[in-house]
């Protein structure tokens, strides 16, 4: 046992090629970049953070709130700045640590914008603060020569390609799922208009919903493994850079394909920069990756510590929902966190009846009075959120008298075509109940065979895109 510790010790410390991961980071900036400028030009900052009149808030976390005045454009350049100054490698480690921060926070400013790649990217510059990328092609290497390196310890590399791994992996273990092996909720979405007529038509045949869904199951499960192989490597990264295009094509989901396409590149070789480069210019020998003596052991425990604590969390956390009884589809309260993508297609209408016990008045309230589309789409019907905008009502509408209101909610959710149920006990006052880490009581076991293929109810209701569910 303390042979094949020491070797694995050995193995994680020893030099390798830095060329991948300087890649990784001057890629990662760019497409940082590209989201500042996505963000600004479709005028996100006030859309999603100053306008609405209730966020909502990650357990925990309430105490996050937006800057008064104009202190969120101005944070969203300085997230600019580090942005670009992490992709030049410029003061490279607090350039990470601030751009991890500063992200962060617009992440924890409202949970109705969850996305998973949101939460990739936190978790891409926290790495990145440990990770050194910048020993070559970067300001620092040149304004402190003796930093310049063309090695790097084996597991930071590792540690990056055990973060998308945890991705692909537990992307894939969420689709082995009943209704994913139906064809939904693809089968829906292939029918929505998302392209030119003919592409329609092909889509919207039963078998391509099927076939999507059972290569994008494969894919998810296999990938790592085959990237992992020297063998299959290359012809692997080819397949998930057509597998992440034709996810760009066909669904509104932002960055991300471009993101996890400059992920996937750190299972290849790590000297692959180089050797791409050596095709369009005059062949050169390699730099040599000199022997190095392991760190000390205090340092070796320090770093295996930090790494095996982080990998377990990642596990870990996206497992969570197996404590809980009931199909995920429908506790859903367990999908942040997960990689739990593209999963559901869910349509719902929701009516809030606030009642004053004071005046015995009932006021109905449909949530697009105080939240947007996009914040609507993402409370769904996640208990947590649906509680926390009942509180938020109860607070904000006026009563006539000491008692406090009381909110009830008649939810009706559609999930992946199946009837509309209700889904909370119409009789609890949601704004009374305490927050739970568990299956709360008022959610009512709803969960059912989905109906006969090309059965969908989902015109009845209100929809979800394939955006807000990612």
């Amino acid at each position: 046992m303390r042979s094949t510790l020491e070797k694995l010790q050995r193995k994680l410390f020893a030099p390798i090629d830095n060329a991948s991961l300087v890649f990784f980071r001057i890629a990662f900036g760019i497409v940082m970049l590209w989201m500042v400028q996505l963000t600004w030009s479709l005028h996100r900052i006030s859309r999603w953070w100053i306008d609405p009149p209730f966020l909502f808030k990650y357990p925990g976390f309430s105490w996050v709130q937006p800057w008064p005045g104009n202190g969120l454009y101005v944070h969203w350049i300085l997230l600019g700045v580090f942005a670009f100054f992490l992709t030049i490698g410029f003061l490279y480690r607090v350039s990470a640590a601030l751009f991890c921060l500063s992200h962060t926070y617009f992440f924890l400013l409202d949970q109705g914008r969850y996305v998973n790649h949101f939460y990739l990217i936190s978790l891409l510059s926290f790495l990145l603060v440990f990770v050194p990328a910048n020993r070559a092609l970067s300001v620092d290497a040149w304004l402190w020569p003796k930093l310049r390196s063309s090695s790097a310890l084996a597991w930071s590399l590792w540690l990056l390609r055990a973060q998308v791994a945890a991705l692909y992996v537990f992307a894939g273990v969420a689709k082995i799922a009943p209704d994913w092996l139906h064809g939904e909720p693809l089968r829906g979405w292939f029918k929505q208009e998302i392209g030119s007529p003919l592409l329609i038509r092909f889509l919207s045949q039963d078998w391509v919903a099927y076939v999507a869904s059972y290569a994008s199951l494969a894919f998810d499960l296999l990938i790592v493994p085959f990237l992992l192989w020297r063998r299959t490597r290359l012809a692997a990264f080819c397949v998930a850079v057509v597998f992440h295009f034709l996810n760009a094509q066909l669904f509104p989901i932002d960055i991300f394909p471009w993101l996890a396409i400059a992920a996937t590149t750190l299972f290849l070789s790590p000297r692959w920069p180089r050797r791409v480069i050596s095709l369009f210019r005059r062949k050169v020998a390699p730099p040599a990756i000199p022997a190095a003596p392991l760190p000390s052991r205090g340092k070796r425990v320090v770093l295996l510590s930090f790494a095996t604590v982080y990998v377990a969390i990642q596990i870990l956390v996206p497992l969570r929902h197996f404590l809980y009884p009931g199909g995920i589809e429908w506790t859903y309260m367990e999908h942040r966190f997960s990689w739990q993508m593209m999963l559901e297609r869910h349509v719902s209408r929701t009516f809030f009846y606030v009642t004053d016990p004071n005046t015995r008045q009932e006021f109905r309230v449909r949530s697009r009075q105080y939240l947007d589309l996009e914040q609507t789409t993402h409370m769904g019907w996640r208990p947590d959120m649906v509680r926390q905008f009942a509180v938020f009502l109860a607070n904000k509408m006026p009563r006539l008298g000491p008692e406090l209101l009381q909110v009830h909610v008649r939810m009706y959710v559609s999930l992946n075509g199946r009837k509309p149920r209700l889904f909370f006990d119409p009789n609890v006052n949601l704004a009374a109940e305490p927050q739970t880490w568990g299956r709360p009581r008022w959610l009512l076991q709803i969960y059912e065979p989905l109906p006969p293929a090309g059965q969908d109810f989902s015109g009845e209701l209100i929809g979800a895109t394939p955006a807000a569910i990612e």
